[in-house]
């Protein structure tokens, strides 16, 4: 016979997975805005946390009717959506071709007086594009601050970044104050540490937030697989735990663009992924992916790469995920590299720190006139794109455009 408290029967010994829990702990009675029933109605101040807990399904259960608990899922690891190198020339003067292509060179605004977060491998702050920002590290890898593989220093690079030996790297280059959030390691990381990584950055100001990394739905099948759990059954598992990160996900987007810290909010721009292979040779056929989660989830805004040809128009990178809410130049990308100098990379990755650029610019335009909210910037992103010289349908909305006015 079923127990009473939960839809299930008695077990004699469950596996325990490690979850995250996101809570919010209300100070004061909900807000109701529009669209928005009673239950789900945010409310208008508290604090925002991210939790780990193991638990059995009946454990969970009982956790679930907590009333500060907001969304739970399974701590699935991530991993470091992958660049390719590039073979471009990373020197030069003037500018890079995706400053350019977004418009930042003939915008009027710099970025001064926003906060923006980058969620990656770290940064060297030591680097000379960074010497003008404050840059708040924190990390939630174990693995201690700065950056090891020299992907979040790039991508830092292309968001805010002053010009390197004569050339513009940086989208919004007066960005005075960085948060850099160290969510992926030598091992990887997880999806705890990322939803840390979102509650500490909105709970710090930002107003952007910039993240390229990607569930790793294989290495969670292998990591149950390893407690003995049959491969099959691990599989369906692994499906159920990437189904509730990505709800969770949801949850903590919505949150930090509701955050009432300042009245503002946040808002993501992640990367689609690299999975895809658009040119097939001989004996490849080629094939397109999806764009990937945490970037598809309700309220992230997941970012698209586009690469420049020799006609001036704009293609697809191969290698680019479909259907992104919009994309940036993402091929030849070049910026800062660790230890010092450039360095060209190509992928979603290298487009999404573009248009974490240039939302940065539309925020620094709307707090100037006094219309800065998540939902007015996210609209200005997806509506103010630029279509002239797209020679392909799959772009999102289209390319990321700076403010001109």
């Amino acid at each position: 016979m079923s127990s009473p408290e939960m839809p299930w029967g008695p077990r004699q010994s469950m596996i325990k997975l490690d979850y995250a829990v996101i809570k919010y702990e209300v100070d004061d009675e909900p807000v109701f805005r529009g669209g928005f029933q009673a239950s789900d109605a945010p409310p208008a101040g508290g604090e925002l946390s991210v939790e780990r807990v193991q638990a059995t399904p009946e454990q969970l259960y009982q956790l679930q009717k907590e009333e500060s608990v907001k969304g739970v899922a399974p701590i699935m690891p991530l991993l470091l959506i992958e660049p390719e190198e590039s073979e471009a020339d990373p020197s030069g003067e003037g500018s890079t071709w995706g400053i350019s292509a977004i418009g930042a060179e003939t915008s009027p605004f710099d970025g001064s007086g926003v906060t923006v977060a980058v969620l990656d491998t770290g940064i060297d702050a030591s680097h000379p594009a960074f010497s003008a920002v404050e840059v708040i590290e924190k990390d939630f890898t174990g693995e201690g601050d700065g950056d090891r593989n020299g992907h979040g220093t790039h991508c830092a690079g292309t968001i805010f970044g002053a010009d390197v030996d004569g050339l513009r790297i940086g989208v919004a280059r007066n960005v005075d104050r960085a948060l850099v959030g160290k969510v992926l390691g030598g091992q990887g990381g997880s999806t705890e540490g990322i939803l840390d990584a979102v509650t500490w950055a909105v709970s710090e100001g930002a107003q952007v937030i910039s993240m390229s990394l990607g569930i790793d739905f294989p290495g969670m099948v292998e990591s149950l697989r390893g407690r003995g759990v049959p491969s099959r059954a691990a599989t369906s598992m692994a499906l159920a735990a990437y189904r509730d990160n990505v709800r969770v996900f949801d949850t903590i987007a919505d949150l930090a663009r509701r955050s009432d810290r300042f009245g503002r909010g946040a808002v993501i721009v992640a990367a689609s992924g690299n999975e895809s292979h658009r040119e097939g040779g001989d004996s490849e056929q080629g094939y397109v992916v999806d764009a990937a989660p945490p970037a598809t989830a309700e309220g992230i805004l997941s970012v698209g790469a586009l690469g420049l040809q020799d006609s001036g128009e704009y293609t697809i990178a191969s290698f680019s995920n479909a259907n992104p809410n919009l994309s940036g130049p993402g091929v030849d990308v070049i910026s800062a590299a660790m230890g010092g100098g450039l360095r060209a990379l190509s992928g979603t990755s290298m487009a999404t720190p573009h248009v974490a650029g240039v939302a940065a610019l539309w925020a620094e335009k709307l707090s100037q006139d006094d219309a800065l909210t998540v939902e007015q910037l996210s609209a200005m992103l997806v509506g103010r794109v630029e279509k002239t010289g797209l020679a392909f349908p799959d772009a999102g909305g289209g390319m990321a455009f700076a403010p001109q006015e």
